[in-house]
């Protein structure tokens, strides 16, 4: 007489606590003995003596370990807890989050000087600080915590909302000061609120896709004018001071947003286009210091009323957000950070030492620390990958998107 068919043994986890023990499921038709399951200690064992949950007997077999990309920053990577490579993931986080402090305190500042501005009654100090550039700041931070919030990475949507929440402190500020127009704030408010509830519900899973491909058709046309517009501005007088670069840049970008969503794009030209409202607020931010280095060409003697502790405030915090970006493969995010800690942080300096601003003691040492943190940095990252050079993780970052 043939054997009995064997069963398998299931934890009682799997099921529901109405199921009585022992938790025994169906007889199960044996396989041939020349085929085997792959466990979990990546061997191969026969069935019959192989004491494997049910988890295991339906998971995948092991893959080799890869990297992290900008599509898919939140995926799980099969390598032993405790390892390099999840040691480092949980630093570089940390690094990110801990970026909100040198952002707070380049904010900080200006709002406790406009309190005591309005407390006095000193209305008319508000009006030095121009309200249209803290708007393109404003919807620049919108627009990176709406990218942010959709790949759930929580350290950089704490830093956006943080940026949002503290750059409309002003803007209210200015609103009380008659420095802005009350209808104009009065909108930017109702941004505001839409926004970041939209982003609250998005990120825990909480709304609807086609109200989030909205949102983000809204910020991905608003942006690219935006964008356009600023970039004209900052050459004025050398160019006319008009409006018709935004325009046309907001007409182009809705008719081009309308094609991708009513599916007349390609499937990578969608792809590109859901891609644009992150990049467009990492240009804004990327233009700013630029426009910060033509204004110190055509007026130096401007450049002695920048603050040195300022530029280095803005130096660490983007800096900070170095590790993350690289170790997730966000070229989009590496680009942005590693852009303003260079240009707007380093950059600005380096225009100051120029003009004896700054010691020479102060600007060296700044150098010296940011190139032994860069350094650092790839340093952890190629070790946490198991490279055994830090240009692999270049090269992945910048040609494996």
């Amino acid at each position: 007489m043939a054997a009995a068919p064997p069963t398998l043994r299931l934890r009682p986890s799997l099921f529901s606590s109405r199921l009585s023990p022992p938790y025994f499921c169906p007889p199960l038709i044996p396989p041939p003995p020349y085929q085997l399951v792959r466990a979990q200690t990546f061997a191969f064992v026969p069935l019959r003596r192989c004491p494997i949950t049910l988890n295991q007997f339906f998971s995948d077999p092991p893959r080799r370990r890869s990297p992290l990309s900008a599509a898919s920053s939140d995926s799980v990577h099969p390598v032993d807890k405790g390892s390099k490579f999840h040691e480092w993931d949980s630093i570089s986080a940390k690094f990110a989050g801990a970026a909100n402090v040198p952002f707070l305190l380049l904010q900080l500042p200006q709002i406790v000087l406009n309190a005591r501005n309005l407390i006095s009654g000193n209305n008319a100090a508000l009006f030095a600080v121009p309200w249209a550039g803290m708007l393109t700041g404003l919807l620049g931070n919108l627009s990176l915590l709406s990218y942010f919030a959709k790949k759930k990475e929580t350290e950089a949507v704490v830093v956006q909302t943080l940026g949002v929440v503290s750059t409309y402190a002003v803007i209210a500020q200015l609103a009380m000061a008659e420095a802005m127009p009350l209808p104009k704030f009065l909108a930017t408010s109702a941004v505001v609120a839409y926004g970041l509830i939209l982003n609250c519900l998005n990120y825990f899973g909480w709304l609807d896709e086609a109200i989030w491909g909205l949102w983000e058709a809204c910020i991905t046309v608003g942006g690219l004018s935006i964008l356009v517009q600023v970039m004209w501005l900052t050459f004025v007088p050398f160019v006319p001071n008009s409006v018709l670069p935004g325009l046309v840049s907001f007409t182009l970008a809705a008719a081009i947003v309308t094609m991708a969503r009513s599916g007349k794009l390609s499937e990578k030209g969608t792809k590109f286009v859901s891609s644009l409202s992150g990049w467009t607020a990492t240009l804004l931010f990327m233009w700013m210091p630029i426009t910060q280095m033509w204004t110190n060409y055509l007026n130096p003697d401007n450049i002695r009323g920048l603050s040195a502790f300022t530029m280095l405030l803005a130096m660490m915090g983007n800096g900070l957000m170095i590790p993350r970006a690289l170790f997730i493969r966000d070229f989009m995010w590496f680009t942005g950070s590693a852009w303003a800690t260079f240009l707007q942080g380093w950059g600005n300096l380096f225009c100051m030492y120029c003009f004896n601003a700054i010691s020479r003691e102060f600007f060296f040492g700044t150098t010296i620390g940011l190139l032994l943190w860069i350094g650092m940095v790839l340093w952890r990252d190629a070790v946490a990958y198991g490279y055994s050079s830090p240009l692999e993780s270049i090269k992945e970052l910048i040609f494996a998107q």
